[in-house]
């Protein structure tokens, strides 16, 4: 009988306050916004004194940064998924696609920004948190490429396509489906700028 591998409490307990810190960093985001984020109002939400916080993050950037690497971590997850359930039909995956992104989106506004915004001035992310970001456009090229759209060029119409309906809706009209209802219109106009097969998503929806 094989011995159980020892456990590090120490660093259980480290990661576990370093994902409280980030916990509550979010829900500071979520209700006030990215740019209220504080050292002194973390620490203080999780007991903790300010400067004990420089034990687990050297600056408020770097809970950014932990916070934008585990968002895209998370959408990574979800698209992985999600990608594996995709129609057969080209418009009706690209529709699926968009829409997963869209919905992941809109259910957290502050995480979207972090994700696709330059909104806190002088943060740039490290390369480990950048990294799932990187690992989600692979996967789409890769999922684009079996629907028959191998050039880059594409993939970038399409993320452009729609991010704008999404910061419209965003902008406009935060809860509302007013840029929503586009979605199959702005699909089928790619669609066909492509050749791609298929009927008009406007016909079926």
């Amino acid at each position: 009988m094989s011995a159980a591998p020892n456990r590090d409490r120490q660093a259980e307990r480290r990661e576990a306050t370093r994902r409280e810190i980030v916990d509550a960093a979010w829900e500071i985001a979520r209700r006030d916004g990215l740019g209220a984020v504080t050292l002194r109002e973390v620490a203080a939400m999780i007991g903790m004194r300010s400067p004990s916080l420089y034990s687990h993050f050297d600056s408020k950037n770097a809970i950014y940064d932990a916070m934008f690497g585990q968002a895209w971590t998370l959408f990574l997850a979800e698209a992985e998924q999600n990608f594996e359930d995709l129609p057969e039909a080209p418009r009706e995956a690209l529709l699926a696609i968009v829409r997963h992104f869209y919905d992941f989106s809109v259910a957290d506004v502050a995480r979207y920004q972090l994700m696709n915004q330059r909104s806190i001035p002088g943060f740039v992310p490290s390369d480990a948190a950048y990294a799932p970001s990187v690992q989600v456009i692979d996967l789409l090229q890769r999922t684009f490429h079996r629907l028959g759209i191998t050039d880059g060029a594409d993939v970038d119409l399409f993320l452009a396509l729609g991010g704008g309906l999404l910061e419209r809706q965003l902008a406009n009209e935060p809860g509302g489906d007013r840029w929503l209802r586009q979605l199959p219109r702005v699909i089928d106009m790619f669609a066909d700028d492509l050749d791609l097969p298929g009927p008009p998503l406007r016909s079926t929806t």
